[in-house]
Parts: C-alpha cells; structure tokens; sequence
C-alpha cells in the first residue's frame, strides 16, 4: 500500500500552510514569474495561469496521492495573502525521508517567511509524520536560500559538483541555462532542538524539480 501525506493544514505565528486551491492561481502565475525564480528554479518560464492551475488540479493531487510528496500554499495568517510556497518532494517512506523546497513572492522577502514555513513543515513532518531526514539543495551562488537552510538549523553535508542548472538573461531578453554546484543541507528531529531563534531575513529558493 502506498504511503501519503494527509491533507492538512500547518499555523504558525504569522502564517497558514495549506493546500493550493483554484483561488491561488492568480498570485502563483504572477509568483513564479520574478526573475530571480526564474534564476534559480526549473518553473517553467514564461508562467502561465494555465500552467498554475495545472500544478493546483493535477500535479500537485497526483504527488500527493501516489505518494511522492505534498505542496502547501504559505499564506499570511491575518491577510489570507499568497506568500510562497512549500513543496515536499522524492519521499521515502521506508526511510522515512523527504526533500524540502521553498519560493517566497517578491513583495514579501525579507520578513523570514521561507524559514517560518520550512521550519513548521519538517517540524510537522518530524512530529506528526515520523520522518527522520529532511534534505535540502542550494544552488552554490544562492546564498540567500542558504542562509535559511542555517537559520532552521540545517547541517551542510557538502557539495554535488556540477548538479544544478541554474539561468540567466540573454542578451535578447530570454533565459540560457547554467550549470553549477548543488550544495546538500540536512536536518534530523535532533537537529531541531534551538532552530528558529532569529528568523527574520533574507528568504530563498531552492531549487524546485521540473514538472509538467
């Protein structure tokens, strides 16, 4: 029988992590064209509604119930607001593992959002769920996105030499792909013990995997 992750949904002082609905297509579309999204993800560019409500009807629910992984909208608990997203990939429910995704819209970086929100998820994926591994991958010149992998108190396992594709702008507007190194964070239930003091700061993207 294959393992899932229940439909739920995670508070924390300031945000709600919850499914993505229909509701949310607008502000993901617009979400996951800012450039440094595009820089640092393989999200289709450019992104459509149609490829948001894509991800919202089918991908996500086929993750989901096959066993896969779990996205979670990250809103703001007063506003209702958008304000990134979670995504929990490449789960392995014998060894009790997933990997941990994070991208924050542009108008809300710099308030701590993306390690509020990875920190309740692999504390709710620890707790709730059982896991013992959460990994994460940066991208080598991401270094926003590393600094929240150490606020939550992830541990740098080393370097995957020339794993990552990242992008740039071309001369004539579009993007060219880039290869760099991936570099391997981990975070175990022990880890936890101290992690969140200080969130506020910078927020990043790791890498999130190509879909279709």
């Amino acid at each position: 029988m294959t393992s899932t992750f229940p439909n739920i949904s995670i508070s924390t002082e300031r945000l709600v992590l919850r499914p993505l609905d229909e509701d949310d297509v607008p502000a993901l579309a617009a979400m996951m064209n800012d450039e440094q999204v595009a820089a640092w993800t393989d999200v289709p560019q450019p992104f459509t509604e149609d490829g948001a409500r894509t991800w919202i009807t089918e991908y996500a629910p086929t993750e989901r119930a096959e066993g896969r992984g779990l996205d979670l909208a990250v809103t703001e608990f007063l506003t209702q607001r958008l304000v990134g997203v979670v995504q929990l990939t490449k789960a392995d429910w014998h060894v009790r593992s997933a990997e941990l995704s994070y991208i924050v819209a542009p108008w809300a970086r710099g308030e701590g959002y993306a390690s509020e929100a990875a920190l309740a998820t692999a504390r709710w994926l620890f707790q709730d769920q059982k896991f013992e591994r959460v990994e994460l991958r940066t991208a080598a010149g991401n270094t926003a996105s590393q600094q929240v992998a150490q606020k939550i108190g992830c541990i740098s396992e080393g370097v995957l030499r020339n794993a990552c594709i990242a992008h740039v702008r071309t001369e004539d507007g579009g993007w060219a792909d880039v290869r760099t190194d991936f570099i391997v964070w981990s975070l175990l239930p022990e880890d936890l013990e101290g992690a969140g003091d200080g969130l506020d700061g910078s927020d990043g993207f790791t890498s999130f995997p190509e879909w279709s």
